[in-house]
C-alpha cells in the first residue's frame, strides 16, 4: 500500500501544483474582475462555463493520447510514440477550428441565459477574445499528455507555474488600464490568458524538441500527414472521453445558465462556490492523472496485478483527501467568501452553497479519480453513458425541477441556486458509484486473462 502511495504522491504532487497554477488563473480572475463591477463577474462566470465547456469536450479527446503514450512506454516501444504525438497535433488543428467557431459566434449558447444586455455583450467580449487563444490551449494538451504519459509532470508544471507568474501584471494592466491600455474590465483577463497559452505552447514545442528525453520518440524527426487509421483508434479512444468530460461540464454551464436567471447577485455567488469548488477538484485530479500514469505503464508491461493495486490506493487517497479538504472548508467558510468579495449580498448568496460543496466535492473525489484509472484501461465507452445518466439525467434534470420549483411542491430551501448544487452533488455520487463498480469489473476481467493463460 505505501509503495503505490509513494508512487502516486511523486507524480501527483507536481500535477498539483501546476493544476493549482491553472486553477489560480480562474481564481485570480474572479477577484480582481469583482473589485471591477459585479456585472462583469457575472460576464465572466457565465462566460468561463461556456468557455470551459468547448475547452473541456475538445481537450478531453486529446488527453486519449495519455493511455495509448503510457501503454507504449510501459511496453518499451518508444518510436511509436512520436509517431502518435504527431497524429494528435494534426487531431488538434481540426479541433481548434472547430472550438474557434463555436467560441466566436457565442449568441446560440447565450441565448439560454435570457441575459439583460450589458452582461450577453460583456460575456461575448470575454469569448471572443478567449478564442484566439484556444489553438495554443490545444497545442498545449497534446504537450501536457505525453509528458505527464512518460511520468514527467514536472516539465509541465514548472510551464503552468511561470504563466500564473505572468498572469497578475497582465491582469492588472488589462483589466483596470494604464500606461495606454484602456480598462477593459472582465475581457481583460481573457486577454492576459490569451497571450499566456501562446506563450506555454511555444515553449512547450521547444521543449519537446531540444530535451533530450523525448529524442528516442521522433517527434519531430520527419513530417508527416494525417494516417487515417490512427487518427481512428484516437478518437475512437478520444471522443467518449471528450463526451464525458463535455457532460461532466455541460452539467455545470446549464447549471450556471439557469442560475443566472435568478438574478446577478445569485450568479456571482455561485461563481464563487464554483470557484472553490474548482480549486478543491485539482487534488483527486492530480491524483487520478497519476494513478492513471502508473496503471497505463504497469498494463503496457502486463503487470495486472500492480495496475489493480496502483488503481485502489489511488482511489482511497483522493477519497481520504477529499474528506478532510471538506472539513477545513466548513471551518474557515466565512473567512474564504468575504476573501472573494466585500459585498454583503453576494457573501450571503454564496455561503449555502459554500455548505454543499462538502459533501459535492467527497463525490467528485470519487468520480474523476476512478475516471482517470479507467482511461488508463482504455475504456471510454460506458464511463460516458453512466456519466450521462447520473449527470445529465439526476444533476442537471433533478436541479431545474428543484431549482425553478417544477410542480409546486418543492420546500423553500431546496429551491434556487440551493436545489442546482444539491442536485448536481448527488449526481456526482451517483457516478462515482457507478464508475468503482464497472472498474471492479473491468480489472477483475484483465486479471482473470493472466490466469487463463
Amino acid at each position: 500500500m505505501f509503495s503505490d502511495v509513494r508512487k502516486i504522491a511523486t507524480l501527483a504532487w507536481p500535477v498539483l501544483i501546476g493544476q493549482l497554477a491553472v486553477i489560480a488563473f480562474g481564481v485570480i480572475d474572479t477577484a480582481m474582475v469583482g473589485r471591477f463591477s459585479a456585472t462583469d463577474l457575472a460576464a465572466l462566470g457565465l462566460g468561463g462555463s461556456v468557455y470551459i465547456s468547448v475547452y473541456i469536450g475538445l481537450t478531453g479527446i486529446l488527453v486519449a493520447l495519455q493511455p495509448i503514450a503510457g501503454q507504449l512506454f510501459g511496453a518499451g516501444r518508444e518510436s511509436e510514440i512520436g509517431e502518435e504525438t504527431r497524429q494528435a497535433f494534426w487531431l488538434a488543428a481540426v479541433l481548434a477550428v472547430i472550438g474557434f467557431v463555436l467560441l466566436f459566434h457565442p449568441e446560440p449558447l447565450l441565448s439560454l441565459a435570457k441575459t439583460p444586455p450589458a452582461l450577453h455583450d460583456r460575456t461575448v467580449d470575454y469569448l471572443r477574445i478567449l478564442s484566439f487563444g484556444l489553438p495554443a490551449s490545444l497545442a498545449f494538451r497534446v504537450y501536457s499528455s505525453l509528458t505527464n504519459a512518460v511520468g514527467k509532470p514536472r516539465l509541465v508544471m514548472f510551464l503552468q507555474v511561470g504563466g500564473l507568474l505572468l498572469k497578475f501584471p497582465l491582469n492588472t494592466w488589462f483589466i483596470f488600464g494604464g500606461a495606454g491600455m484602456p480598462a477593459l474590465g472582465g475581457p481583460g483577463c481573457a486577454l492576459a490568458s490569451t497571450l499566456i497559452n501562446w506563450v506555454l505552447a511555444i515553449v512547450g514545442m521547444t521543449v519537446l524538441f531540444k530535451v533530450e528525453f523525448f529524442r528516442p520518440f521522433g517527434i519531430f524527426s520527419h513530417f508527416c500527414w494525417p494516417v487515417w487509421r490512427r487518427q481512428l483508434a484516437l478518437l475512437r479512444l478520444g471522443i467518449p472521453m471528450g463526451l464525458s468530460y463535455l457532460i461532466e461540464v455541460t452539467s455545470y454551464t446549464f447549471m450556471a445558465l439557469f442560475i443566472s436567471r435568478f438574478g446577478t447577485t445569485t450568479l456571482a455567488g455561485h461563481q464563487i462556490a464554483g470557484n472553490l469548488g474548482a480549486v478543491l477538484y485539482m487534488t483527486p485530479l492530480s491524483i487520478g492523472i497519476a494513478s492513471s500514469t502508473l496503471v497505463s505503464q504497469a498494463l503496457g508491461a502486463q503487470r495486472y496485478d500492480d495496475a489493480r493495486s496502483i488503481s485502489r490506493h489511488g482511489i482511497g487517497m483522493a477519497c481520504v483527501l477529499a474528506l478532510a479538504y471538506g472539513v477545513i472548508l466548513l471551518a474557515a467558510r466565512p473567512q474564504v467568501i468575504a476573501a472573494y468579495t466585500p459585498d454583503a449580498n453576494v457573501i450571503a448568496a454564496a455561503m449555502p452553497l459554500v455548505l454543499i460543496i462538502f459533501f459535492y466535492h467527497l463525490s467528485d473525489a470519487l468520480q474523476i479519480t476512478t475516471a482517470f484509472i479507467l482511461r488508463a484501461y482504455k475504456v471510454t465507452l460506458v464511463p460516458t453513458v453512466i456519466y450521462a445518466i447520473a449527470l445529465w439525467g439526476i444533476g442537471l434534470g433533478g436541479g431545474y425541477l428543484l431549482g425553478f420549483d417544477v410542480g409546486g411542491g418543492v420546500p423553500e430551501w431546496l429551491q434556487g441556486a440551493r436545489g442546482f448544487w444539491i442536485a448536481n452533488s448527488a449526481s456526482l455520487g451517483v457516478a462515482g458509484v457507478g464508475l468503482f463498480l464497472y472498474w471492479r469489473r473491468v480489472s477483475s476481467r484483465h486479471l482473470n486473462r493472466i490466469d487463463a493463460t
